[in-house]
């Protein structure tokens, strides 16, 4: 399934939370982003979400929203270590910034730049009481080197990644982040189960693929 599904399936679990939880602005942001990033992260595993090759103008453009994405971070890093101070919007923005690294091309190259930006978001969860920060960098560092379909498309990376999800809950303090992550990391599962190629979903205890039983 394209990664613009994906997106389109998350972003509407971040508004379905909206909808139940708050129309506050921001945490109305929190959500949309938590669900949109959470939808996408499944596929850090394997090939591009785009199947064309990534035009020079894309790739300027990467360079810059990664530039950007880098020196928002370093801001988050500064605030909290000088003043102690955590803006849950900033570090949504900071994460949609990142998104671009999701659509390089397969390949070291690909591979090795996602790693080096789930590197610099475990780097930022060292800071004090940012454990479950730690967590999702460590997650985004090794998912890239794992096969297609394989460990992040599991029942076991939903539940770790709904576990990293309630430290980010207790960070920021908004009621029903982590069940609105894990919901838009479940969608891409889901989503995916519904495909011809389905999903292993008990992968490595069990080999079976959940797909649709009409599908070849």
């Amino acid at each position: 399934m394209k990664g613009s599904t994906h997106l389109a399936i998350g972003c509407a679990v971040g508004a379905a939370a909206v909808g139940y939880h708050s129309f506050n602005v921001s945490n109305s942001l929190v959500y949309i982003a938590a669900a949109a990033i959470s939808s996408l992260c499944p596929d850090l595993d394997g090939p591009s979400m785009l199947s064309s090759r990534i035009s020079k103008a894309s790739r300027t453009l990467y360079r810059s929203l990664i530039t950007l994405a880098v020196l928002m971070t370093l801001l988050l890093i500064y605030l909290y270590a000088q003043y102690r101070i955590f803006h849950p919007e900033l570090t949504a923005a900071t994460l949609c910034a990142i998104l671009p690294s999701l659509i390089l091309k397969e390949g070291v190259i690909r591979n090795t730049l996602v790693s080096l930006v789930g590197a610099a978001v475990a780097g930022a969860g060292l800071l004090p009481g940012m454990t479950w920060l730690s967590g999702f960098g460590i997650f985004v560092m090794i998912a890239p080197w794992l096969k297609h379909r394989g460990m992040t498309h599991t029942i076991w990376a939903l539940l770790i990644w709904y576990l990293l999800s309630q430290g980010m809950e207790r960070q920021l303090g908004i009621d029903g982040i982590a069940l609105t992550a894990a919901a838009g990391y479940a969608s891409h599962l889901v989503a995916d189960t519904l495909t011809s190629s389905g999903v292993k979903w008990l992968y490595p205890l069990s080999r079976i693929t959940f797909k649709l039983p009409f599908r070849r």
